[in-house]
C-alpha cells in the first residue's frame, strides 16, 4: 500500500503528501505569497512606470506591503527551510534555496532602502541596487521552484497520490491572485481618492497683453514652456528643500544670497514703483524675469494701485528661488532674462505641505522624493547649470526702442566681458575660470547633492557641493534685511571684495593678492614748498569681468588719497566722503553716467530712459588705469582741496609725510538712497578693497613758495 511505503526519509508518502497539501493551503503561505506577489509587481511598476500619482501611490503601498509581509515572510522561510532541508537534494530544492536566499536579502535591503527614504538624506544606491537585483534573483528562482513543485504534484497524481495536492495548489494560486488583485484595487482607489492642490496656471481676467498675446511677459524676454502663466506655488517653497536634512546646507547658503533677496531688496522695490508710476505696471515686467520671476510668471505685474503690489508674497519672500533656477530649460545669450522655464513636476503632498505644513504631509513628501529620486534629478539637475551661458541669460542686460523709445543700448554685460577676457580658454577647462568656479566655490558638504561626475576636477564622492551663497559685492542688503546667516554673508562678501576669499580648486589659475591691485608711486623725499607728484595705478587682478560690474550708474568704486604730517594734520586729500555720505568733487571714480535722450543724467536708476553714456570708467580683466595727483607742502597748514583734519591716531614719523591710497567700494550711491528712502535715512557700507602706504622724507630747505594742492585723474 502507498501508506506503507516510504519516501526515503523515514516518512510515509501519505504523510508527505498530506504535509504538502497542508502547506499549500496554509494561510501563512497563501497570504504571505499574495502580498509578496503584489509587492514584487508594484516594485516593478514603480521602477518602470513613468512618474505619476498612481506610480507614487504604488510605491507607497509597495513599501507598506513590504513592511507588513516582512516578519511573516521571514517566519515562513525559516519554517519552510527547516521542514525540507533534510530532503534529498534536487533541482527543485536548489531553486528554492537560491530563491530563498535572494528573497531574504531582498527583504533586508528593502528595510535599508525604506529607512534611508524615511529618515536619511538620500538613498544608498548600493543597497538600492541590491534590492533590485535580489528581486530578479527571487523571482527568477522561486517562480520555477513553485512551477516545478506543482508539476511534481501532477506526477504524484499520475502515480495515484490523488487530487488533493493539485486542489491545494489551485487554492494557493487563487488566494495569491486574489490578494494581489485586492492590493492593486487599493492602489487604484488611493490614486483616485488623492486630490492634488488646485493650481491657477492662468492670467488674471484683467491681465494686460500690452505687447501682444504671444508675448505675455514682455518686455522681459522670459518665457514659460507652456506659454501660459504659472501658479506662484509651482516655483516657490525653497525652504522645504532643506527639511529633514536633505539640502539644508544649500538652503541656508541661499537664504542670505542676492538671488534670494532679488525681489525684496527695498532699492529694487523703490525703482520698480517709480517705473510703474511713470510707464505703467506692464513695464516692470522688464525687471521681473531676473529680479522677480515668481511674480512675473503668475501675472502679478499687472495692476498698480495703492492697495496692490507688483510683487507677489511668494516672489517677495524668495526672489530667485531654488525652483526658478532649476526649472530653466533653455537660455539665450541675448540677455534680459531670455530663457524658457518649465513647470516643475511636483511630488504628492509637496504643495499640500507648502499650504498646510503638517508632519504627515512633510514625511510623505520627503519619503517620496527620496524613494523615487529619478524624477527629482531629471527635472532639477541639468548640465546646463554648469555653463557660463546659463548665467548669461540674466547677467547681461540691454534696453532697446521698446523700452527707451529711441534704440538699442548695452547695459551691464558680465558674460561677454568674461568671454573675451584672459580667463576664458575655450576647450581647456584646466586653465579657464568660469562663473561657478568663482561665485559658487566648492565647500565641504554632507548634502545629497555633494559630488559631481561631470566636472573636470570633481568626482561623485568628493564630499563637496557648490556654494549657493553666490557671493558678489553687496554687503548692504543681507545686513539691512537681517536675513538668516547675514553676518557670515557680509563677512564673506568683504573677503571677496578684498581678494582674501580662498578658493583652493582654482588657486593655481590666478595670482594671489587683492581682487584689484593698487600700486602707489610717490617720491622718496621732498623739500618744503615743492610740488609733489603722486601716482596710483589700479590693476584688475582676480575679477572675471569688468571692475566694477553691474549697474554702474549706482555703483561707486573710487580712490581715496590722504597725506598726513607728523602732527596728524591732513596735508592733502582726494576722494573723501563728507558727513552727508557724498563723495567730494574731483574724486577719481569708476562708474558710468548714463543720459536720457535730452542729455539729462540718469541718476534714479531710471534705465528705461537711457540712450547712452556721457562718461564711463571701468577696468577690463587684467588691465590697469592710473590716477595722478600733486600737492605742495609747507610748514603751515595746506589749503589743498578736500583737505580735512586727519584721524588723530594717524600721524607720520617726525620729519616725514605719510601717504595712503585706498580703493574703496560701495554698492549704491547716496543720491539714489536719498531719492528712494529720504535724506540720510539709509547709507551703503563702504569696503576698503585694498590700500598702499608710502613715506616721504621732508628735507629742511624750501625751494619754492607755498601752494595749495591739486588733483587730476587720467
Amino acid at each position: 500500500m502507498q501508506g506503507a511505503s516510504s519516501n526515503g526519509t523515514g516518512v510515509s508518502n501519505d504523510r508527505h503528501d498530506a504535509d504538502r497539501v497542508e502547506q499549500w493551503r496554509a494561510r501563512l503561505t497563501t497570504y504571505t505569497c499574495g502580498l509578496l506577489a503584489f509587492v514584487t509587481l508594484s516594485g516593478f511598476i514603480a521602477w518602470l512606470a513613468p512618474f505619476s500619482v498612481p506610480t507614487q501611490v504604488t510605491l507607497l503601498l509597495h513599501t507598506l506591503g513590504g513592511l507588513v509581509v516582512l516578519l511573516p515572510c521571514l517566519w515562513y522561510l525559516v519554517r519552510h527551510l527547516l521542514r525540507y532541508w533534510r530532503n534529498p537534494l534536487s533541482h527543485i530544492l536548489v531553486l528554492g534555496y537560491i530563491g530563498t536566499a535572494g528573497l531574504a536579502l531582498c527583504l533586508v535591503s528593502g528595510v535599508v532602502v525604506t529607512w534611508d527614504a524615511a529618515f536619511g538624506k538620500k538613498l544608498d544606491y548600493t543597497w538600492d541596487m541590491v534590492h533590485l537585483v535580489t528581486t530578479f534573483v527571487a523571482v527568477g528562482f522561486l517562480v520555477p521552484h513553485i512551477v516545478l513543485t506543482v508539476m511534481a504534484g501532477r506526477r504524484s497524481r499520475e502515480a495515484g497520490a490523488g487530487p488533493q495536492i493539485l486542489q491545494a495548489a489551485s487554492h494557493f494560486g487563487k488566494v495569491t491572485l486574489g490578494v494581489t488583485v485586492v492590493c492593486a484595487a487599493l492602489v487604484a482607489l488611493a490614486a483616485y481618492a488623492y486630490s492634488p492642490v488646485r493650481l491657477r496656471n492662468s492670467f488674471p481676467p484683467d491681465y494686460s497683453f500690452k505687447y501682444g498675446h504671444n508675448r505675455p511677459f514682455a518686455p522681459s524676454l522670459a518665457k514659460t514652456e507652456s506659454g501660459t502663466a504659472l501658479d506662484p506655488a509651482l516655483l516657490s517653497g525653497s525652504r522645504s528643500c532643506g527639511t529633514v536634512g536633505c539640502h539644508e546646507e544649500i538652503v541656508y547658503e541661499w537664504e542670505a544670497s542676492a538671488h534670494r533677496y532679488a525681489a525684496m531688496d527695498p532699492s529694487f522695490q523703490g525703482v520698480q514703483t517709480a517705473m510703474a508710476k511713470q510707464n505703467g505696471p506692464e513695464s516692470t515686467r522688464y525687471c521681473g524675469g531676473c529680479h522677480d520671476p515668481i511674480s512675473l510668471f503668475s501675472g502679478t505685474k499687472n495692476l498698480f494701485i495703492p492697495e496692490s503690489q507688483l510683487t507677489s508674497l511668494h516672489g517677495f519672500r524668495e526672489g530667485v528661488s531654488c525652483l526658478v533656477c532649476h526649472s530653466l530649460r533653455q537660455v539665450d545669450l541675448k540677455g534680459n532674462a531670455n530663457y524658457v522655464i518649465a513647470q516643475p513636476r511636483h511630488y504628492m503632498f509637496e504643495l499640500e505641505y507648502e499650504q498646510h505644513a503638517t508632519s504627515t504631509t512633510g514625511f510623505l513628501r520627503d519619503f517620496l522624493v527620496r524613494a523615487f529620486p529619478r524624477q527629482h534629478l531629471k527635472d532639477l539637475s541639468k548640465q546646463l547649470f554648469k555653463t557660463p551661458e546659463y548665467c548669461a541669460a540674466c547677467h547681461k542686460q540691454f534696453v532697446d526702442q521698446e523700452i527707451n523709445q529711441v534704440g538699442w543700448v548695452q547695459l551691464q554685460n558680465q558674460y561677454d566681458n568674461w568671454r573675451q577676457s584672459r580667463w576664458n580658454h575655450p576647450g581647456d577647462a584646466r586653465v579657464t575660470i568660469e562663473c561657478r568656479e568663482c561665485h559658487m566655490p566648492l565647500v565641504a558638504s554632507s548634502d545629497p547633492a555633494a559630488g559631481d561626475s561631470h566636472d573636470y576636477n570633481r568626482s561623485p564622492r568628493d564630499g563637496r557641493h557648490r556654494s549657493h551663497r553666490f557671493v558678489g559685492a553687496n554687503k548692504m542688503m543681507p545686513a539691512l534685511l537681517k536675513l538668516p546667516g547675514w553676518q557670515t554673508q557680509v563677512a564673506l562678501t568683504e573677503k571677496w571684495l578684498q581678494g582674501r576669499y580662498e578658493i583652493p580648486e582654482i588657486a593655481h589659475k590666478w595670482r594671489p593678492g587683492p581682487a584689484v591691485n593698487l600700486d602707489l608711486e610717490a617720491p622718496e623725499r621732498m623739500r618744503r614748498g615743492e610740488t609733489v607728484p603722486l601716482k596710483v595705478v589700479v590693476t584688475s587682478n582676480k575679477v572675471g569681468h569688468d571692475f566694477p560690474t553691474g549697474p554702474l550708474d549706482i555703483i561707486q568704486a573710487w580712490i581715496e588719497v590722504e597725506v598726513v604730517d607728523e602732527q596728524g594734520r591732513t596735508v592733502f586729500r582726494s576722494g573723501s566722503v563728507d558727513d552727508r555720505s557724498f563723495l567730494h568733487s574731483g574724486t577719481f571714480m569708476f562708474k558710468a553716467e548714463p543720459v536720457d535722450q535730452n542729455g539729462n543724467l540718469i541718476d534714479r536708476h531710471n534705465l528705461w530712459e537711457m540712450v547712452g553714456v556721457r562718461y564711463r570708467r571701468s577696468l577690463f580683466p587684467g588691465f590697469s588705469d592710473t590716477a595722478e595727483y600733486s600737492f605742495t607742502f609747507s610748514s603751515q597748514r595746506s589749503g589743498a582741496r578736500n583737505a580735512a583734519p586727519g584721524p588723530a591716531a594717524i600721524k607720520a614719523a617726525p620729519g616725514t609725510l605719510r601717504v595712503e591710497a585706498r580703493l574703496r567700494y560701495r554698492k549704491v550711491d547716496q543720491y539714489l538712497l536719498n531719492f528712494l528712502f529720504g535724506e540720510g535715512k539709509l547709507t551703503a557700507p563702504i569696503t576698503d578693497m585694498t590700500r598702499q602706504e608710502r613715506t616721504i622724507l621732508i628735507e629742511d630747505k624750501a625751494r619754492s613758495s607755498e601752494h595749495g594742492g591739486r588733483a587730476a585723474g587720467k
